[in-house]
């Protein structure tokens, strides 16, 4: 009787094992050896998802590293308040940190909530052997990791991985430890960085010089978030400085999210004309108004996506009509309060583009979910 991977030409079993996910693949590699042998192939390895939060997964290092070489783009999930979750993330990155010939893009992402006061030095100091080992590293997103971030991180990004694309250290955090002497060895050790997520604190106008300089290579995105005490207390960043950098890189693209601790006089120095903002999320404890009317008056060129979470009000429905009317480029947006039907009205007229909205009219049942555009 022929084997069941007889059946199918290796080449075939390794566009479908690609797909699977790993403990799937690992029940594959069990069926037979020629299963096995495509269930190894570098191919099927090359963008994994490993998810820490299954139990059967965080039992897998031992299979995993025999394919460790072959991963290039690795997304790696767990939950840091479970245990067994956490710590098959720790011994996973502490083995990629001894495979990483080929590793080129690296996410981590969190899932659920952390304990409180965890600092999350395990989970880091792998990051750490990562960043050491791994040279050729392009892509590294550490956005969904809710540990304070610092410079010694940073630093060794800078000094570990010259070939760096994209670094994104706009976590969720209550503290911004990353001091903006340390973006600039990131920025002069990585000369080919295109993309750099930061909290505003770790910006600084130096930084922006350095990116407007002539022989800068192309930069196109620049996210900035301002959460904590640190960004709501960092210096503004002068008009003629973002104006420079705008004219040097004419695709450059800024996302701002500006949270509830960030204070009105903080908002009004983050907001400046010369910003190219893409994307705008505002969640602000204080006016929300005043931020939407801004954006219809200066970012009408460039503005894509807009978020709000505010309380409904008559102003805010008007704000948004205005930016409507100004924005035709807009492709999403998202208003977390009910609106009245002639902002939908105005979107859907002035905004050709749009892809998909949330706009309701009446109060639903959250999550509220976003409405596609035909």
């Amino acid at each position: 009787m022929a084997e069941p991977g007889e059946q199918l030409p290796e080449e075939v079993l390794v566009l479908i094992f690609r797909y699977l996910p790993l403990r799937d693949r690992v029940a594959a590699a069990r069926v037979c050896r020629a299963w096995a042998v495509a269930a190894a192939c570098s191919v099927v390895w090359r963008d994994t998802t490993i998810s820490c939060d299954c139990e059967r997964e965080g039992t897998l290092l031992p299979y995993l590293s025999a394919c460790l070489d072959h991963v290039h783009n690795l997304r790696l999930e767990f939950e840091p308040s479970r245990e067994q979750s956490r710590r098959a993330a720790t011994e996973l990155l502490n083995a990629l940190a001894g495979h990483t010939p080929g590793l080129r893009s690296l996410r981590l992402e969190c899932r659920g909530e952390k304990p409180l006061f965890d600092a999350g030095r395990d989970i880091l100091d792998a990051v750490h052997a990562v960043c050491r080992a791994a040279c050729a590293l392009r892509h590294l997103d550490l956005r969904r990791l809710p540990f304070t971030l610092d410079d010694a991180l940073v630093l060794q990004a800078a000094r570990g991985c010259p070939e760096l694309r994209s670094l994104f250290l706009d976590n969720c955090t209550l503290v911004g430890s990353v001091r903006p002497d340390s973006v600039l060895e990131l920025l002069e050790a990585c000369p080919r960085l295109r993309a750099l997520g930061l909290h505003l604190a770790s910006l600084s106008d130096t930084a922006l010089q350095v990116l407007a300089a002539p022989d800068r290579a192309p930069f196109a995105l620049l996210a900035l978030r301002c959460a904590c005490p640190e960004d709501a207390r960092a210096p503004p960043l002068p008009d003629e400085a973002w104006a420079a950098v705008r004219r040097r890189h004419p695709g450059l693209a800024v996302e701002l999210e500006l949270e509830p601790a960030l204070p009105a006089e903080s908002v009004t120095r983050v907001l400046q004309p010369a910003v190219p903002v893409a994307a705008l999320r505002l969640s602000l404890s204080g006016d929300t108004v005043g931020p939407v009317c801004f954006a219809a008056r200066h970012y009408a060129a460039t503005l894509r996506a807009l978020e709000v979470r505010a309380a409904a009000s008559a102003e805010l429905d008007a704000a948004l009509e205005l930016l409507a009317a100004r924005c035709a480029g807009l492709r999403e947006v998202h208003c977390f309060c009910v609106v009245r039907p002639s902002v939908l009205h105005a979107f859907r007229t002035h905004c050709p583009r749009l892809r998909s909205y949330t706009l309701k009219l009446t109060r639903e049942p959250h999550p509220w979910l976003p409405t596609p555009v035909a």
